[in-house]
C-alpha cells in the first residue's frame, strides 16, 4: 500500500515538473511559497485583526490555530513520521528555493495556511473563496517547488482544518464560560 502511495506521489510530482514549469510559474511559485514561510502572511492577517477591536477575537483565533497547527505538525508529526523530502529522494531536481531542513510530512506551509483559513472562512464567509484560494496556492507551490509530496500537502490540509475547528471550539467554550461566570 505504501509503495502504491509513494508511486502516486512521484507520478503527480513528475507531471507537475514536466508539464507546468516555466519562467513565469517558477517566479510566481517562489513568491507564493514565501508568503507561507514561518506563517508570515497569516501572522500579518492575525495581527491586523487583533489591532481592530471589532475583529480582535478572530485575530486571536487565527493566531491560536496557527500556533496549534505548528505544534502538532512541525513539533510532533514531522518528528514521528520523519519522511524525507522529494528533493532529497530525487537529487537531480534543481530547487528554486533553499533546501528545507526539516522533514516532509506534513507540509507546514499547508497546515498553517489551512488552519488560519478555516478560522477566517468561518467568520468572513464573503471572502472564504479568496482565503481558500490563497491557502491552496501556497499548498500547490510546495509541490511545484519539489519540497513536498502530494500526501504531505493532503495531510497538511486535513490537519490544518482540524486545528481550525479545535481552535474555534475552544474559543467558543472559553467565551461561554466567561459569559456564565459574569
Amino acid at each position: 500500500m505504501m509503495s502504491l502511495i509513494q508511486s502516486l506521489d512521484n507520478s503527480i510530482l513528475l507531471y507537475i515538473k514536466n508539464n507546468m514549469h516555466g519562467y513565469i510559474m517558477d517566479r510566481a511559485m517562489v513568491i507564493i511559497t514565501s508568503l507561507g514561510n514561518g506563517g508570515f502572511i497569516w501572522i500579518i492577517v492575525a495581527v491586523l485583526l487583533m489591532s481592530n477591536k471589532k475583529y480582535r477575537n478572530i485575530g486571536f483565533m487565527a493566531l491560536g490555530a496557527l500556533i496549534l497547527s505548528t505544534i502538532l505538525g512541525e513539533g510532533i508529526l514531522k518528528h514521528i513520521v520523519q519522511r524525507i523530502r522529494p528533493s532529497a529522494d530525487i537529487p537531480a531536481v534543481n530547487l528554486l528555493i533553499s533546501k528545507p531542513l526539516s522533514y516532509s510530512f506534513p507540509s507546514g506551509h499547508t497546515t498553517t495556511s489551512f488552519a488560519v483559513t478555516g478560522v477566517l472562512a468561518k467568520y468572513f464567509k464573503d471572502y472564504a473563496l479568496e482565503f481558500f484560494s490563497l491557502a491552496s496556492l501556497i499548498a500547490f507551490s510546495r509541490l511545484y517547488l519539489y519540497v513536498h509530496y502530494p500526501t504531505d500537502v493532503l495531510a497538511g490540509i486535513i490537519l490544518g482544518l482540524i486545528c481550525s475547528r479545535i481552535t474555534i471550539y475552544m474559543f467558543s467554550r472559553v467565551s461561554q464560560h466567561s459569559i456564565v461566570s459574569m
